[in-house]
């Protein structure tokens, strides 16, 4: 077959789909790539000898003109290849290749959502957003969601019916690269990562891993970690992740004062972050939307447990207390309580992380993902229909 992936930005091919692209390849099949340019686009040339790569700028803001133009670039590429697949993620990238497969004629049309934008959004843009989705799962073949939970919300929502949305395996994007982890566990060297960061090697360590947002949480966490710091006199917090506080003044002011925090670490982006997995005691993840949360499987590989939230999307990548604690979202001094009985009780903390690491290897390996992806694309490509 001859599939075209199609996202907004290199980012998500090279940290979220790259082992499951290179199993594309490796069971013989012809794979294009498509996105913006930007950082790490020079990098998609090496996920596999003969994937094409191909440049074409999708807006991720509502961008009329840079949107028909991006629409009439994937619309004379489709048509130049004839795909037999054309599979997209992020949302307007779905929405532009599923209006342009659909004018080219590609017979099997893909999306997979993970995470939906407008959840905390409300007025004209949330309006319109929706109605982007309503639009793709219409103009699809086939729609997935990335979690079970996702996939009961947007049937809930009616952007998708039942027949027309599916989950591979047991859900998240791709799985998780055990084998890369697995390297990673065996070699970082934990004495000399917590002296860079200047934590003792005694010290407990809540690691956040994600886009400094509002709306991953990070004022909560802040806010849980100021009381807690108060109350144990022995733990700290990294952050990691790119910073993206543009037009928040109070979330941008919060990070400024944390930024002088004796016992917190900020470190921005990082393109290996699994490392500081090694060296955590949890993964914090107090987010109000997310998709199946991917950092929770890596955390778990580690035997990290992941104290998060009970939204869509985590609810399916933790088990609430067997791999981790779910608390409700938006409450500080829930997260504060719940970080502090795990790192107050030791075995428990233990206990979670060898369970979360057990989940992980039995059903997310992303090999396993990639497998039920490739039966997907050959039962599409041969007419099926059937829910999954």
């Amino acid at each position: 077959m001859h599939i075209c992936r199609v996202a907004t930005v290199p980012f998500f091919f090279n940290h979220h789909l790259r082992v499951q692209l290179r199993h594309l390849v490796e069971s013989g099949h012809h794979l294009d790539l498509v996105c913006s340019g930007g950082p790490g686009f020079e990098e998609l040339s090496l996920i596999g000898r003969d994937v094409a790569v191909h440049r074409i700028e999708i807006p991720r803001p509502i961008f009329p003109l840079g949107d028909l133009k991006a629409l009439a670039g994937l619309l004379a590429l489709f048509q130049r290849h004839q795909y037999d697949v054309v599979h997209s993620t992020t949302p307007k990238a779905g929405l532009l290749s599923a209006i342009a497969a659909n004018l080219a004629g590609v017979p099997v049309r893909l999306h997979t959502f993970t995470g939906q934008q407008w959840a905390e959004l409300s007025g004209p843009v949330r309006t319109a957003s929706i109605a982007s989705d309503v639009s793709m799962v219409q103009l699809n073949t086939r729609c997935y969601a990335d979690s079970v939970s996702q996939r009961e919300f947007l049937i809930r929502q009616n952007i998708a019916s039942k027949d027309r949305i599916g989950v591979l395996g047991d859900g998240s994007l791709a799985g998780v690269d055990v084998q890369k982890l697995e390297l990673i566990r065996a070699t970082t060297d934990r004495d000399r990562l917590r002296r860079d960061l200047r934590i003792p090697h005694d010290a407990h360590l809540i690691t956040f891993v994600g886009r400094v947002t509002r709306d991953k949480g990070v004022l909560e966490l802040l806010a849980a970690f100021e009381i807690l710091s108060q109350e144990l006199g022995n733990c700290f917090l990294l952050i990691v992740g790119p910073c993206e506080v543009k037009n928040d003044i109070q979330l941008e002011n919060r990070i400024m004062q944390a930024g002088s925090n004796s016992r917190i670490r900020i470190v921005g982006y990082d393109p290996a972050p699994e490392k500081f997995f090694c060296i955590s005691s949890l993964l914090c993840l107090p987010s109000y939307r997310e998709g199946f949360g991917n950092v929770v499987l890596e955390a778990g590989i580690m035997e990290v447990p992941t104290v998060g939230t009970q939204i869509v999307g985590l609810i399916d990548a933790v088990e609430h207390n067997q791999t981790g604690i779910l608390v409700p979202v938006k409450d500080p001094m829930a997260l504060k309580v719940a970080l502090a009985d795990l790192l107050l009780d030791p075995c428990r903390r233990q206990t979670l992380g060898l369970s979360a690491r057990s989940r992980v290897l039995s059903r997310f390996d992303a090999r396993r993902i990639s497998n039920a992806l490739l039966n997907e694309y050959g039962r599409l490509a041969k007419g099926g229909c059937d829910c999954i």
